[in-house]
């Protein structure tokens, strides 16, 4: 799967995500009045609007953009209404020929990763079917549980060609309380970024790995550490813009090859 988001990024010219992280107090008002006007001031009503807002930016953006981020939480507080216009988002970027990447964060145990990873980027079987639910292309995992949390997804991108970028240092203010403490002389987020490595190997896909990372952009510093340490994975780098994170910041989170 790696392969087909360098694709992208190469005919495009365009190493970029575009978030869909879509608040309601964001959507244009007109947006929100035709959605209230049919289903109400309700979870359906929120979630036309956010739904609609979507398709707008993905129908403007689709032509210049190789891939998509849509962030689950914004959809999950509007309930079942809400994940449903997750759903036909995905789909529709899909549609569109871009590359999505689920900001899901999940990680947990065994059993339950592996119903985050086949839920979000594999199959699911009922009976003697099985179906792609919400069928991302790449998903965040957070690995804070450590490889029993990690390896199912592992297993999914194997089987389905799929990827996953797994939390390294994130973009948070906060992030070094833990992120940043040392284990005998080494941070926490350096030998988060060994298991990346070694989770890599298990998931090559020409040059790169499947197995990608986050670091934030708001930390170019550790960056270009991470960089230097990780040069067969793809980095995820959000924080730039409003949260601090400057273009020229981003310039150490680029190997050689401009990818």
């Amino acid at each position: 799967m790696i392969q087909k988001l360098i694709e992208e990024i190469t005919k495009k010219n365009a190493p970029v995500v575009v978030g869909l992280d879509p608040m309601l107090s964001y959507v244009p008002k007109q947006i929100q009045k035709a959605a209230f006007e049919e289903f109400g001031e309700t979870l359906e009503g929120a979630a036309e609007a956010i739904w609609q807002f979507n398709k707008g930016i993905v129908d403007a953006a689709c032509d210049l953009i190789p891939a998509v981020k849509p962030q689950i939480a914004m959809y999950e507080q509007f309930g079942i209404p809400g994940m449903v216009a997750f759903q036909k988002t995905v789909a529709y970027c899909k549609e569109k020929g871009l590359i999505v990447i689920a900001d899901i964060k999940r990680g947990d145990i065994g059993s339950t990763s592996a119903a985050y990873a086949v839920g979000h980027l594999g199959k699911v079987t009922v009976g003697s079917k099985s179906y792609a639910v919400f069928d991302e292309d790449f998903a965040t995992v957070n690995p804070y549980l450590g490889s029993d949390g990690v390896k199912p997804f592992l297993e999914v991108c194997k089987e389905q060609d799929k990827g996953i970028f797994v939390l390294i240092k994130t973009s948070n203010p906060s992030s070094g309380e833990f992120q940043d403490q040392k284990v005998d002389g080494v941070p926490l987020y350096e030998l988060v970024g060994r298991k990346v490595a070694a989770w890599g190997e298990e998931c090559m896909d020409g040059d790169y790995s499947n197995v990608g990372c986050v670091i934030g952009a708001t930390y170019p510093e550790m960056g270009k550490i991470m960089r230097q340490k990780l040069p067969k994975s793809y980095i995820l780098v959000p924080g730039y813009g409003a949260q601090g994170g400057t273009a020229k910041d981003l310039a150490v989170y680029f190997n050689e090859d401009g990818l």
